[in-house]
């Protein structure tokens, strides 16, 4: 099994944190995307959409999209829930992710961190601290309720918006405004098998 992804996304983090915690083996592929390497045709013939991260099975089928990733790898363990209603809970926490958490909190961290907010991109950076803020608070509100997003145990939820939120501060986003994220992010960070997102 091979996972191609950039070790800077927290979309390929995703999949580092859960092979991890399962002890999956697989076979890292570094794809660097600031060289366009997510352009090549070969890369396009496995991910039309040209984007990472993407798996590839031993018997050469190809998953793309980290979300569906993330739960295929999981499927089966504790990091799913059996209770389809606790399930779509998961699946609501990731569409959260991808259309209201990443768009903002992943773009601005891109536009500070990698490229140190250009001023044609300023204006850009600055709008997305509102959406931004606003889906920190959202999390702030369940976790203000449960350890983790959906209960008291680690779901693929909680992988998901990990990935982006604990270097949300990167983006510019002061998370000393939530506090129970924080002890969220530690608690994840305690965790056996926890890797951190600078040493893979």
């Amino acid at each position: 099994m091979k996972i191609y992804g950039d070790k800077q996304s927290g979309n390929s983090y995703k999949l580092i944190l859960v092979t991890s915690f399962l002890e999956i083996p697989y076979e890292w592929q570094n794809i660097d995307t600031k060289k366009g390497e997510t352009r090549t045709d070969s890369f396009l013939q496995m991910n039309p959409n040209g984007k990472i991260p993407i798996l590839i099975l031993d018997d050469g089928r190809i998953l793309s999209e980290s979300n569906a990733i993330l739960n295929f790898l999981a499927e089966g363990s504790d990091l799913i829930p059996n209770d389809s209603f606790e399930r779509a809970k998961v699946f609501q926490w990731q569409f959260f992710e991808q259309y209201s958490h990443e768009p903002y909190i992943a773009v601005a961290r891109y536009i500070r961190h990698y490229l140190g907010i250009p001023e044609e991109r300023r204006a850009e950076y600055e709008s997305k601290q509102m959406g931004g803020h606003k889906a920190l608070q959202v999390m702030e509100t369940q976790l203000e309720k449960t350890p983790y997003l959906v209960g008291d145990h680690l779901t693929t939820a909680d992988i998901s918006l990990f990935a982006y939120t604990h270097v949300a501060e990167e983006g510019g986003f002061d998370l000393s405004s939530y506090p129970k994220i924080l002890d969220w992010i530690k608690r994840i960070q305690s965790l056996e098998r926890f890797v951190p997102m600078k040493s893979f």
